[in-house]
């Protein structure tokens, strides 16, 4: 055996040794003194921690305790009602007189013009009137076409544009806002 050779080993089993003298002293826990019982223990600051957050919950338990209980739905969203049917009751004093009706006018659908179109044809300038109805409905026409059944396109210029009523024959004239 060389010298470097038993150097090495000495080396080795003094680390060992250290090793496990450490490693002893570290799993050893040295017990405190026994105390008096006239000194008070001060508790650790997790078991203070712990006390508040108990102290805590129960102050919130008596307030939801005193808390107003929440009202009964007075209707169900996904159940339908019943309806009640009201009796119509005959007018007094007019029977056996008719009266004349007046032909019901039927109402104008809400039209508004958004925009006037232009280009240039070898005829001239061709103009497209750009109009939206409630149902949100684009109509784009020029001179001549008719818009459903009821309209027909009198005349379209820059600012505005005039419908024929093909019912009541009358002209309704739509701007630019």
């Amino acid at each position: 055996m060389t010298l470097k050779r038993a150097s090495g080993y000495v080396g080795l089993v003094f680390v060992a040794a250290v090793w496990l003298a450490n490693a002893a002293g570290m799993s050893l826990s040295s017990s405190p003194a026994p105390q008096s019982s006239t000194e008070r223990v001060e508790p650790s600051p997790t078991q203070v921690i712990a006390q508040e957050v108990q102290m805590q919950s129960s102050r919130l338990r008596e307030r939801l305790a005193a808390a107003p209980a929440p009202r009964e739905p007075f209707r169900n969203p996904f159940t339908f009602a019943s309806r009640t049917v009201r009796q119509a009751t005959a007018p007094t004093g007019t029977a056996g007189t008719v009266t004349a009706s007046s032909p019901v006018a039927t109402p104008e659908p809400p039209l508004q013009l958004i925009g006037v179109a232009e280009r240039e044809t070898p005829t001239g300038v061709v103009r497209t009137a750009m109009i939206t109805a409630d149902s949100d409905e684009l109509f784009m026409l020029i001179e001549g076409d008719t818009l459903g059944a009821r309209y027909r396109v009198k005349a379209v210029a820059p600012e505005g544009v005039e419908l024929t009523d093909l019912v009541t024959s009358a002209t309704r004239r739509l701007t630019l806002r």
